[in-house]
């Protein structure tokens, strides 16, 4: 039974009649747990190469998190003003035009969070073998999507409990990797205090281009924004869950740095992917990979989960304004979007099955920064255009926050363009190609309107 059917809201307590909603907590929750996945874990030993310093390792990861602290702010604004589930489809809808907010919409709702779901799937299958060697990679991959996805079909009480309780879990076992890592390990004789050479690194190219990879590690800053039209008084709401769940991933990121760093030596961390382990081995010693492994294993459920949350909300906001996606918009009695939430699970589960969430991801990345661009420039063109719109919350250090993320964001579209250009652009291309479907599904509704209009 929907929603409609059932006559009551699934977002109103029936016994009440109360607005029950998304609290800042889980809200927060859900920021921390779709930021933190494997990045943080993976990047520094390609940083450290040609970076060889502590202070400017640990500047860079906090610029990275100014930046993104930059995008929350213009996120804010724009969330407080137009209070409505699904980001930059409503975002760029209504600071540019609907059909840009499709375009937008249409690349989340099919593989924008379906391949980051498969990858973080995969990632749990593979650190999970490093516990358990002979566990099988794809079913457990498979068989968490399939778990996290049947919590979030029970309805949005059930998934808040889940995402709070599987996100601070997730804090508490990076806490406690952090403590034994300060506490345990033999501390290497690296400082996190400015150096005489560090104007150097900071200056430099691969400076510049690690910047782009922490930024990365960074994304999911702005996922509250998914569940605007779920959260308790949002115009408030959001901007506080946005700012609390960046702030803790930018201090847990900085300190995990530092951590590795204090507990490795450099030469064995420098090119080397799985940083994590090395350091888990240097800390706890043999047993050391099998502690991280199972670490970020745990870590990684709470952000298959939230990207199995607000990932649906696309798909179902445009089935609000859509009438060939109608059937997303449903809700079941417990307010889960149901069909919304089925179908991504089938297009992760496609993509784990062909292997191809990668090569997706390689596709996407330049249309999600285009996105997030053009959403955040959304906040300046909305300054002068539109001053006298009402705005509940007013982006912190306007203009020159915004000003810094579009310089960054524009950086990091120019580094894709030139180093994957192919990629790139058929990213582009494929999301341009929505066009054509907005255009039919746009011509739909005004055919058969002419249609009744004849008879």
């Amino acid at each position: 039974m929907t929603a409609s059917d059932a006559g009551t809201p699934p977002w109103t307590d029936r016994l009440t009649g109360s607005r029950a909603g998304v609290s800042v907590p889980v809200a927060t929750a859900i920021v921390v747990a779709d930021m933190i996945g494997v990045g943080v874990f993976t990047s520094l030993g390609f940083q450290v190469k040609d970076i060889p310093s502590g202070f400017s390792i640990l500047l860079l990861w906090t610029v990275g998190g100014i930046v993104a602290l930059c995008g929350v702010f213009a996120y804010s604004e724009l969330g407080a003003m137009f209070p409505r589930s699904s980001g930059e489809y409503n975002f760029l809808g209504r600071a540019f035009h609907p059909a840009f907010g499709f375009l937008a919409g249409w690349v989340s709702a099919t593989v924008g969070f379906a391949a980051p779901v498969a990858l973080a799937a995969m990632a749990f299958g593979e650190y999970a073998k490093s516990v358990v060697p002979d566990l099988p990679a794809i079913p457990l991959a498979i068989g968490v999507v399939w778990l996290v996805s049947l919590v979030q079909l029970t309805g949005v009480r059930h998934s808040s409990t889940f995402q709070l309780i599987s996100t601070v879990l997730k804090v508490v076992l990076i806490v406690a990797f952090l403590v034994a890592g300060f506490v345990i390990a033999v501390p290497q004789p690296i400082t996190f205090t400015p150096q005489p050479g560090d104007i150097a690194h900071i200056v430099s190219a691969p400076f510049a281009i690690g910047l782009v990879f922490v930024m990365y590690s960074f994304s999911g800053w702005n996922a509250a924004t998914y569940i605007i039209g779920e959260m308790k008084t949002p115009q408030r709401s959001l901007p506080r869950a946005l700012l609390a769940g960046t702030l803790i991933v930018l201090v847990l990121y900085v300190a995990l740095n530092a951590v590795f760093l204090h507990s490795t030596p450099v030469s064995a961390l420098a090119g080397q992917l799985d940083v994590a382990s090395v350091a888990g081995t240097a800390i706890f010693g043999s047993l050391g990979g099998r502690i991280v492994g199972a670490m970020i294993c745990f870590g990684l459920i709470s952000s298959i989960s939230a990207m199995m949350w607000i990932g649906p909300r696309v798909m179902m906001t445009m089935g609000e304004d859509i009438p060939a996606l109608r059937v997303f918009s449903k809700r079941s009695v417990s307010g889960a979007p149901a069909y919304a939430i089925l179908f991504q699970l089938a297009v992760a589960n496609l993509l784990l099955f062909t292997r191809s969430f990668e090569a997706v991801l390689d596709f996407i990345q330049f249309a999600l920064l285009f996105c997030s661009f053009f959403t955040v420039a959304g906040v300046i063109k909305l300054r002068i255009t539109d001053p006298d719109l009402p705005r509940p919350y007013r982006a912190w250090g306007y203009p020159f926050t915004p000003l810094v993320f579009l310089l960054v964001t524009a950086f990091m579209m120019y580094y894709l363009l030139t180093e994957r250009p192919v990629q790139s652009l058929s990213g582009m291309l494929v999301m341009l190609s929505g066009l054509l479907i907005y255009a039919v599904f746009r011509r739909r509704p005004a055919a058969a309107a002419a249609s009744l209009h004849r008879k």
